[in-house]
């Protein structure tokens, strides 16, 4: 079962609200899902205009969600600390996949 955290769409036309949701990529847009993780009201006038868990996010990014960029676009909004950790994991096992590739590669010559 892949995941991913994306934005599903809520309210009436012209005046929508988006929850933070994790889902089965199979399902649709306003499907179903198995847990909201935080909010975000375009409209609203107040400065608060969005929330997430930053510690659901982390757990289920940790069981193997991913992120779509709207989704990412937000939670770098409100938690830019969490965003650069999940940053700092995927260059770090990119530059071991690299590593590993390379020496591979020497181990053949």
């Amino acid at each position: 079962m892949v995941l991913k955290i994306r934005l599903r769409q809520q309210g009436r036309t012209n005046r929508q609200t988006y929850r933070l949701v994790v889902t089965d990529i199979r399902n649709p847009r306003d499907g179903k899902y198995l847990e909201m993780i935080g909010w975000y009201n375009p409209f609203s006038n107040k400065e608060m205009n969005s929330e997430v868990d930053v510690e659901r996010i982390t757990y289920w990014v940790g069981q193997g969600a991913q992120i779509t960029p709207s989704a990412q676009s937000l939670i770098s909004r409100v938690a830019p600390d969490l965003m650069k950790g999940i940053y700092a994991k995927e260059h770090a096992q990119r530059v071991k996949k690299t590593a590993k590739r390379r020496a591979l590669k020497k181990a053949a010559k």
